[in-house]
């Protein structure tokens, strides 16, 4: 690395505070400090994120009627208590979703999840070039599970929306990369259109098709960015937060589909437009390390330079994807990064809070979960005679994936990439950094 002017930072119970929510080293946040402070004049970054952590830990566990003297475990059933409530409020709300009857009429989820959150049109595939692609490589797994022969008459007979997302479930791996790989490296941008994105939730006979070919438990609900389509698969809802969590990813997809529309959009004039499309769909993440850059040399015309005015140029990760749920060691974690999915999900919590402007839900705190996102703190294990420490995470979906699987996996890792982006924003901005975001994504890493 180059040589830094000395700076009046120390390694401190601060850095190691954060580095063990973040289960990174200590000296990776005071470097980055450093680099930071000297980048953009701003000092205490570190200082003012871990206070406001813990004077919302303290307000939240007041709220709850906990102290700090109180066990991970206790915290962590207080948390689900309340949650539970939302979910029960929001049910009552939605008038008891039941995705068997809503094929053909979403009703009041997909109506209020629209007026939380309607984006504009979006930059998507044509769907007749989408069943072109598709009549290339036909998916036998679902002309044989219907008793079609072609591919159009698959999607005349199951529609359009039904079908492309029944892909995700019914079709092999190997099928999948391989539609994946050579299908779309045709596309061009005259081969999108500009439409709206499509809330859809499927009709109940694609629950059999799931069973049929899945030997897992999946998620009700996903989305196809390059098709504009939000699809819900008709499970059952009988599982307290269910109805929460099936809300939150809905309005999650919302934000992000567009976000990726406008990136589909951006790059529709450059000559590599499949490649570059192909990458995001992936949501590739660069594998190696950080590049260290060399302080620029002064310019002989302006003689002006970032190393001239004592600023270093750093390197940020973009990890597109939470890598947590594949690998809690990857190395990638620990280094300094944004993820874009945080921010769709700060954007979800934030539409959420919408709803107590709803006449029938004043009175309700559906806001109440914003700005816990990026919150957690280490508590006692509860055993007697022990020092242990659990972190417990305050975001939203952390707990509604915890309460979803019945305590049976304790969330973590969306806290914790909420942490990262949260000191970045501090830095740089919430706007700015989607920009840099924006702009740099495709080569994974964002140059200060």
């Amino acid at each position: 690395m180059y040589p830094r002017e000395p700076l009046a930072i120390t390694l401190s119970e601060i850095h190691d505070k954060l580095a063990k929510v973040l289960r990174t080293d200590p000296q990776i946040l005071l470097d980055l400090e450093k680099d930071m402070e000297a980048l953009t004049g701003k000092s205490g970054i570190m200082e003012q994120v871990a206070e406001e952590n813990r004077i919302l830990v303290d307000r939240t566990l007041e709220e709850l009627g906990l102290s700090r003297r109180a066990s991970a475990e206790e915290i962590y059933r207080a948390l689900i208590t309340r949650l539970t409530h939302t979910d029960e409020h929001l049910s009552k709300f939605l008038d008891q979703p039941d995705l068997s009857k809503m094929s053909k009429v979403c009703g009041k989820l997909c109506a209020a999840a629209l007026w939380l959150n309607h984006p504009s049109k979006g930059f998507f595939i044509k769907k007749e070039k989408a069943i072109q692609m598709l009549e290339k490589f036909p998916p036998q797994n679902l002309l044989d599970f219907f008793g079609y022969g072609t591919v159009s008459e698959l999607v005349d007979k199951k529609g359009f929306s039904s079908v492309f997302s029944a892909l995700r479930f019914a079709q092999d791996t190997a099928w999948m990369h391989r539609f994946f790989d050579e299908a779309y490296n045709e596309l061009i941008a005259d081969d999108f259109e500009e439409r709206e994105v499509e809330l859809k939730v499927l009709e109940a006979e694609w629950l059999e098709v799931a069973e049929k070919f899945l030997d897992k438990k999946y998620h009700n609900v996903s989305h196809l960015k390059e098709f504009g389509v939000i699809f819900v698969i008709p499970l059952k809802i009988d599982t307290p937060g269910e109805t929460l969590r099936l809300f939150t990813l809905m309005l999650h997809y919302l934000n992000e589909v567009p976000f990726y529309s406008k990136l589909f959009r951006a790059f529709a004039g450059n000559a590599d437009f499949s490649s570059k499309l192909k990458s995001l769909l992936r949501g590739d993440v660069p594998e190696g390390q950080r590049p260290s850059f060399a302080p620029p040399s002064r310019s002989a015309s302006d003689g002006h330079s970032k190393a001239s005015e004592g600023k270093p140029e750093i390197a940020i990760r973009i990890v597109q994807r939470y890598l947590a749920k594949d690998n809690p060691d990857d190395f990638r974690l620990a280094d300094p990064h944004i993820n874009p999915e945080t921010e769709h999900w700060h954007k979800a919590e934030e539409n959420l809070g919408r709803l107590t402007q709803a006449p029938e839900l004043k009175g309700h705190a559906f806001g109440y979960w914003h700005g816990l996102d990026f919150v957690g703190d280490f508590f006692s294990d509860g055993l007697e005679g022990k020092s242990g420490e659990i972190l417990v995470s305050f975001d939203l979906i952390d707990l509604v994936m915890s309460l979803v699987k019945k305590g049976e996996i304790k969330y973590l890792y969306h806290q914790q990439e909420a942490l990262w982006n949260k000191i970045f924003i501090e830095y740089l901005g919430r706007e700015k950094l989607e920009e840099l975001v924006e702009k740099n994504i495709i080569g994974g890493f964002i140059k200060l």
